[in-house]
């Protein structure tokens, strides 16, 4: 079986790893977590970059820096994981979740605008699959109405908008390093990326269970103490060392992931011009980091049917989010404003395809020709 995902492995990880244990220093901060965030700020060209233990952490410390509370509202869309919605639901805010852009699953910025009230108070945007969402749209209308802008790049490092990095162009920024993305951080990881510098000292106190640790150690303090709310968002050093082998590979990974995106898109080209599937689309000032290939069917049923079509010939094709809005925690802590055009329907169309760092490409061509003769039987 040609599985889904295969946690990327350059073969050199596990030397970083060993040598972290031998340095005997386990706890987050050490020197391979400086390495990892020496290599987002210069890559980046961030204010600020803090490895969290997850994405998911890292979005919680957007929600504990916006300060987000009770009655507050934050815009987001429905077709997203659920920790995009809990970081806020935790603080209290209530989630007003917008339609989608078919195109690309992006959120809608007409949309967004549309569902703005006097408590909004921070803009969730979710660039699907590394491909970016209108930005410029975004920040002009947070601007025009005094709205915080959080990205939620989970899927987006290497990928940009206009040559700016995904990630860096709202206020904050959130990666994730979990197994499934382009980079990991041996399992479980992320990243918070800080642009506005009004919010870098808070943010460091926040990682440090909210004490200024992290200026006790760069002595500027004499002792540190307890100064805000926080908690432990900080990742390990083992993690801090298997990113840092990936980091330094970046470009060898994006390349070949590209490779793979590049061969699916060619190969099922005659589905898409003949009106079977659809595609992925990338909008032309965009640059995206094939973290995943996925087509869409006519149907749901379709979609059922081609699943157990590819199993039977040894491909493993998998689903993406159901929308947050038709589950019972998302009506009991959000709503959806405005008509559901898009969300559900097209996510019930939606496959997504095996694509993984060094996939072979007779896999991959194996998956191409699978699914044409699905097609053409």
């Amino acid at each position: 079986m040609i599985p889904f995902n295969k946690p990327c492995n350059t073969g050199k990880e596990a030397a970083a790893v060993q040598e972290a244990m031998q340095q005997e220093k386990l706890a987050g901060n050490g020197p391979f977590g400086k390495k990892c965030v020496d290599w987002l700020e210069e890559h980046l060209g961030c204010e600020k970059a803090i490895l969290t233990p997850s994405c998911t952490a890292a979005l919680e410390m957007t929600a504990l820096l916006t300060q987000v509370g009770e009655g507050d509202e934050v815009i987001m869309p429905s077709y997203t994981f659920v920790s995009t919605a809990n970081a806020y639901a935790l603080r209290g805010a209530h989630i007003r979740f917008v339609d989608v852009d078919p195109a690309t699953m992006n959120v809608d910025p007409d949309l967004v605008e549309a569902a703005v009230t006097d408590r909004t108070k921070v803009i969730v945007v979710v660039h699907y699959a590394g491909v970016a969402c209108d930005m410029d749209r975004m920040m002009d209308l947070a601007k025009r109405n005094s709205l915080w802008v959080v990205e939620d790049a989970a899927q987006g490092v290497m990928s940009t908008y206009k040559e700016k990095p995904l990630g860096t162009i709202g206020h904050m920024g959130t990666f994730s390093f979990h197994e499934t993305k382009n980079y990991t951080s041996g399992g479980e990881g992320g990243a918070l990326i800080v642009n506005d510098p009004t919010l870098t000292e808070r943010a460091e106190i926040l990682q440090e269970k909210g004490t200024d640790r992290s200026l006790f150690m760069q002595g500027m303090v004499d002792k540190y103490t307890w100064r805000d709310i926080g908690s432990s968002y900080l990742l390990s050093e083992l993690n801090a060392a298997y990113l840092s082998v990936q980091l330094e590979h970046a470009g060898q990974i994006n390349a070949d992931r590209l490779h793979t995106w590049t061969a699916y898109y060619e190969g099922l080209l005659p589905l898409m011009e003949a009106g079977k599937i659809s595609g992925p689309h990338v909008p032309e000032e965009c640059e995206q980091n094939a973290h995943m290939f996925y087509i869409k069917t006519r149907d749901k049923q379709e979609r059922s049917d081609l699943i157990d079509y590819l199993k039977e010939n040894g491909v493993m094709s998998v689903t993406h989010y159901v929308p947050l809005h038709s589950a019972h925690a998302g009506q009991k802590y959000g709503k959806f404003i405005g008509k559901d055009n898009y969300t559900t329907a097209e996510s019930e169309r939606l496959l997504r395809l095996p694509l993984y760092y060094g996939i072979e490409k007779e896999d991959v061509a194996h998956g191409i020709k699978t699914i044409t003769d699905f097609y053409q039987k």
